[in-house]
């Protein structure tokens, strides 16, 4: 980062714009960036005015307009660190958009740069092509280890450099400087002591925070899962695709999965039990959380979670019902003045571009909606299908489900329960099972098999609401995606039987 801002400003770029809500790590890496080129740093915040930050010497300019004013007074090779001034570029000021654009063309000829510092991207459109936008990442591990030894210098202890410390920074990568010193602390507070659990949990609270990303704590295993043995097959094929023996041998990391299929068939269950195949953290995506009223925002929301999955690498991003999110990317120039086209592309373009090791896991259901360049080659590894399930797996998932209710699956006719629920989703099995159970304790009495029995005679199954829509979507599936389960030639048309 240091470099890429010492190349713009040898290079005459009058205007950087700082993408960033760490305000004392940017000061401190521009302080660092003056120093190596031989310039002079100067701060401004509409509190404390411009400080020059080799003396301390105070300029008591606290408007907007009289700093940019000020500028000119400037010696050469100046950079100038704007705190501020991001916020009154929201909803532009003519006199303060006319004064930054006269300003950075004097500027350019006295070897001045501007740089605006702000936690997003707010540039109006008079502005966009004056400035160069980076966007600061988030602490590496390096850094993060710096924060975390003089947090165990301060509470008196030696710093690690065992297991526990990776497991310290693993937990606490993704987080702001700040952040991660507030959450090491704490630790110490609370543990009396270094603990990667508490570091872990604020995390989760801090990447929660802004409704976008959330850190789904526990993920379930493939065996909690009943059938799908070709998608839980290439998922355990891939489980150490992540680690240093698959770079040596030239593996490239495994991009992403989309799963296509019938509600309640075990879609999302398989994104979160993904996540315990790979032995990496997941992170839920609200994809509709990103778009926002105001100009620009939805662009920025896009930003802010890549950067914070990208840090968090080598993790698993979960997107449930993806196709809520994109499905307005075509009517977008006519909707919301292009705003979805545009997020959509950015996301696009960073599913084929991204080197971070970032296993996606896209869920969907209806297929009309996705947009064909999503399910273009190349954008994830591999597409499935996952249908109703077959008497097999019906048997499994009757297994697990009463297993997972404190009961004795052998206590039951688990092949006779898969022969009557024929047409069922996992979620239907689940839910056939509980409603046994409210009746079999308002009668206070285990479930016995005539319950479960008399609960399917009740229900009426999606396969039978939505059986046009379901014949449409496995029509598309053939030839398209790989069947989640293997195929059995001799299977009927899954319809209720009783």
């Amino acid at each position: 980062m240091r470099q890429q801002l010492i190349n713009y400003i040898r290079a005459g770029y009058p205007g950087i714009y700082v993408v960033s809500g760490e305000e004392a790590r940017v000061e401190a890496e521009l302080k660092g960036v003056a120093e190596d080129i031989g310039y002079r740093l100067f701060a401004w915040s509409i509190l404390d005015g411009l400080v020059d930050t080799s003396d301390g010497t105070l300029h008591n300019a606290m408007d907007p307009q009289e700093v940019l004013t000020g500028i000119a007074d400037l010696p050469e090779r100046s950079l100038v660190l704007l705190r501020d001034l991001h916020q009154f570029l929201e909803d532009p000021n003519p006199i303060i958009t006319r004064l930054l654009k006269n300003v950075m063309r004097v500027a350019k000829t006295e070897a001045k740069t501007l740089v605006v510092l702000g936690c997003r991207l707010m540039l109006p459109p008079e502005l966009e092509r004056e400035f160069v936008v980076v966007e600061f990442a988030l602490p590496n591990r390096d850094e993060l280890g710096v924060v975390l030894d003089n947090i165990a210098e301060s509470a008196g202890r030696e710093p690690r450099q065992d297991e526990e410390r990776d497991l310290l920074l693993d937990a606490a990568t993704g987080l702001t400087s700040i952040e991660a010193e507030n959450a090491f602390a704490l630790s110490v507070v609370e543990a009396d002591g270094l603990n990667a659990a508490i570091v872990a949990r604020e995390k989760a609270a801090a990447v929660k925070k802004n409704g976008l990303l959330e850190i789904v704590k526990t993920s379930p295993t493939l065996e909690n899962i009943g059938g799908l043995d070709l998608l839980k097959g290439w998922l355990t094929q891939r489980q150490d695709a992540f680690g240093r023996m698959a770079q040596e041998y030239g593996l490239p990391s495994p991009k992403g999965l989309l799963i296509i299929g019938i509600p309640g068939t075990g879609k999302s269950l398989t994104a979160k039990a993904t996540a315990s195949v790979f032995q990496r953290p997941l992170l839920k995506l609200d994809a509709g959380r990103i778009y926002a009223g105001l100009v620009g925002q939805s662009e920025e929301n896009l930003r802010s979670v890549i950067r914070t999955v990208e840090a968090i690498a080598p993790c698993v991003l979960w997107i449930d019902e993806i196709e809520k999110a994109f499905s307005g990317s075509k009517s977008s120039g006519t909707t919301d003045g292009g705003t979805a086209s545009r997020v959509f592309g950015t996301f696009l373009s960073w599913m084929q571009e991204r080197t971070s090791s970032v296993f996606i896991v896209a869920t969907a259901n209806d297929v009309n909606q996705l947009p064909p360049e999503l399910l273009r080659k190349g954008r994830f590894d591999e597409l499935f299908f996952v249908d109703i399930p077959d008497s097999g797996e019906r048997e499994a998932i009757w297994r697990i489900q009463i297993a997972k209710y404190r009961r004795d699956p052998d206590q039951f006719d688990v092949q006779q329960l898969a022969s009557i629920s024929d047409g069922l989703t996992g979620s239907e099995i689940e839910q056939a099972f509980i409603d046994a159970l409210y009746a079999a304790f308002s009668d206070d009495r285990e479930p016995a098999p005539d319950t479960v029995q008399q609960v399917l005679s009740d229900l009426v199954p999606l396969s039978r609401l939505m059986n046009d829509q379901i014949t449409g979507l496995r029509k598309w599936a053939q030839g398209r995606t790989r069947p989640a389960t293997t195929q059995d030639v001799t299977q009927s048309r899954r319809r209720i039987q009783y």
